[in-house]
């Protein structure tokens, strides 16, 4: 899932608050065992605020250094609300969310499909007030406050 982050979580890797966001823009991104990208595919969440990718044509050169659990990441690529549209870091957005092994299989006449998990991901507002400007308010109250009851 994509969220838009609350301001009250600015700074930290929390959902607390957090609002789905339908429509919102993820890509996948596999690199081989060198380094260079051999798959990319973008798309987006559904109306239920999930994304949901095939790895048609993604193919492995070695079984375990181009697997996708080790060379494969989700990235946020763009969000639909003017008003939350800064990617945030929660599960390492910024660099890419590693995919993770959900132990689901589909079978099929033909093949198996192995399902993978990422996220949730999450954007956030442009601008949110600084949590640390309000601890310091409040601090510097406290302090004025102790400091007027010692001098009394």
């Amino acid at each position: 899932m994509v969220y838009c982050q609350s301001s009250d979580s600015y700074g930290s890797v929390s959902l607390s608050k957090a609002e789905p966001i339908a429509s919102a823009k993820v890509s996948a991104v596999c690199k081989n065992q060198r380094g260079q990208v051999n798959f990319y595919k973008a798309f987006e969440t559904d109306p239920k605020d999930y994304f949901f990718a095939e790895f048609q044509g993604y193919e492995m050169s070695h079984s375990l250094l181009d697997h996708p659990l080790q060379s494969c990441v989700v990235n946020l690529v763009g969000s639909p609300l003017v008003s939350c549209n800064v990617i945030s870091n929660v599960n390492n957005s910024l660099l890419g969310s590693p995919l993770r092994y959900q132990s689901k299989r589909l079978h099929r006449k033909d093949y198996d499909v192995v399902i993978y998990a990422a996220g949730p991901l999450a954007f956030r507002p442009p601008h949110c007030p600084a949590q640390l400007t309000i601890n310091v308010i409040i601090d510097l109250s406290i302090q004025s406050h102790l400091k007027n009851k010692l001098m009394e």
